[in-house]
């Protein structure tokens, strides 16, 4: 046992430089690992801020629920925008419009025809007929695109027109 303590004694110094090295490693070590447990509290803080005394779980259930309700309201939206669009077929869509001399002996482009289409190419055709002494307007019906009252060649130009148009949803 002595020869132990004697050995021990010649590497005191030694010994006692090696445990300085691993404090010194060790405080440095706790050093990091407060900065790093730091870091994490600022984290974490920065999660949990708003929440009054509830758990996470509650704060993103309720969130979760937030996103399932604004979903619904989305595709409540989608159908409803599904509808007026249906409705929109019905409505005017396509329009158009031209002018010109009926009568050689009128001096400018008083008459016109006008094609008014729902998207379904349903609608009228107005024509005015401008004359010197008279000025008549008459209406034509048109079912999907046809007529069934004979058209003249610009009533049949401004249906063609019409029908072409495209239209942008």
């Amino acid at each position: 046992m002595d020869t132990i303590i004697s050995n021990i004694q010649d590497f005191m110094p030694y010994i006692v430089i090696a445990f300085s090295a691993i404090i010194l490693l060790l405080l440095i070590l706790i050093i990091v690992l407060f900065r790093s447990l730091s870091k994490v509290e600022k984290k974490y803080r920065k999660l949990m801020r708003g929440v009054n005394n509830k758990n996470l779980e509650e704060h993103v259930i309720s969130y979760l629920d937030k996103i399932d309700e604004a979903n619904k309201t989305s595709e409540a939206a989608l159908e409803h925008c599904s509808v007026i669009e249906e409705r929109m077929k019905g409505c005017v869509q396509k329009v158009s419009m031209i002018r010109y001399k009926a009568f050689e002996d009128v001096g400018s482009d008083l008459s016109f025809s006008i094609a008014i289409l729902d998207d379904n190419n349903d609608g009228i055709i107005l024509t005015g007929i401008y004359s010197r002494n008279d000025s008549t307007t008459y209406a034509k019906p048109v079912d999907k695109g046809i007529s069934r009252y004979d058209l003249s060649e610009e009533e049949l130009t401004v249906l063609n027109q019409a029908i072409n148009r495209v239209n942008i949803h």
